[in-house]
């Protein structure tokens, strides 16, 4: 286990709330010289607490303003459900896979142009994988905090 104190946390929420701050910026909101700040950024990024810094586009502006998540259940069919996923995440339109508890086994994140696209996703793609037994999809009519 990596131990962080309280000055790496700071950092850390800083660069989740904004990755391009500046090492000067965060140095002083948090009244360090920014070679400290330089250095523990570096550490965290050799640690692997940082996987990367990313952007968050505005989706609809790229023509991908439809999200839906689509619960997945898990049939044994000559693959295992770690492979579904891994072949889920391979997926275009795909932007998130996670191996879920509950009814469901998997959950998937998906953007595309419209509804229809993702329903031809989910029938003509997902549902024909080996593997899936059944799907149920979301659709998020609106998305207040996203990260």
């Amino acid at each position: 286990m990596t131990i962080m104190d309280d000055k790496d946390m700071e950092i850390l929420r800083i660069l989740i709330h904004d990755g391009r701050k500046q090492i000067v910026d965060i140095a002083s909101e948090l009244g360090l010289p920014r070679s400290t700040v330089n250095d523990r950024i570096r550490k965290m990024l050799s640690q692997g607490i940082i996987k990367k810094f990313t952007a968050l586009p505005d989706y609809s502006k790229i023509g991908l303003g439809v999200k839906a998540y689509i619960l997945v259940s898990f049939k044994s069919e000559g693959i295992d459900q770690h492979q579904l996923a891994e072949q889920i995440a391979k997926m275009d339109s795909v932007y998130e896979v996670s191996l879920i508890s509950g009814e469901w086994d998997i959950i998937v994140k998906v953007r595309a142009p419209s509804v229809e696209a993702i329903g031809r996703l989910v029938i003509d793609k997902l549902r024909s994988m080996k593997g899936v037994e059944k799907t149920q999809t979301c659709v998020c009519f609106e998305t207040l905090k996203e990260s």
